[in-house]
C-alpha cells in the first residue's frame, strides 16, 4: 500500500480522487490547502504527491519546487493536475519538477494508470 498525498481544493474532485485511489488499495492523505500539504510532504515523505496547481495557501507549482529541492534526487514522484492545459502551462509544471501533468477534466482510469506508472 502506497501513501499518496492529494492536494485539491475542490471537494468533489478530491472525493473522486480519494475514492478511486483508495479502491485501488492506496492510503490517501487529503489536503485542501497548499501550505498544509507542503508541511506534511516535508515531514512524512509520502510515496507520491498529486497536486492541483491552484490551491489556497501555496500553489502546486511552488509545493513541487520545494519538495523536489528538499529531497533532491530522493524526492517522491509528483503529478500535477490542472484545468490549465496550454503547452506553456504544461512546460511550467514540468520545469517546476513535476514528473507528470494531468489536464482537468480527466478520467479516473487515466488518473489511476498515471499513479500506478509513477509508483
Amino acid at each position: 500500500m502506497s501513501t499518496i498525498l492529494v492536494a485539491e481544493d475542490e471537494a468533489h474532485i478530491l472525493f473522486l480522487i480519494q475514492r478511486r485511489l483508495e479502491s485501488a488499495g492506496h492510503k490517501v492523505v487529503p489536503f485542501g490547502d497548499g501550505l498544509q500539504a507542503l508541511e506534511y510532504a516535508l515531514e512524512h515523505r509520502p510515496d507520491l504527491l498529486l497536486l492541483d496547481i491552484m490551491l489556497p495557501g501555496m500553489d502546486g507549482l511552488e509545493i513541487c519546487r520545494r519538495v523536489k529541492a528538499a529531497y533532491d534526487h530522493e524526492a517522491p514522484p509528483i503529478v500535477l493536475i490542472s484545468a490549465r492545459g496550454q503547452q506553456s502551462d504544461i512546460e511550467a509544471g514540468l520545469a517546476a519538477g513535476a514528473d507528470e501533468y494531468i489536464i482537468k477534466p480527466f478520467s479516473p482510469r487515466l488518473l489511476l494508470d498515471t499513479v500506478e506508472a509513477m509508483l
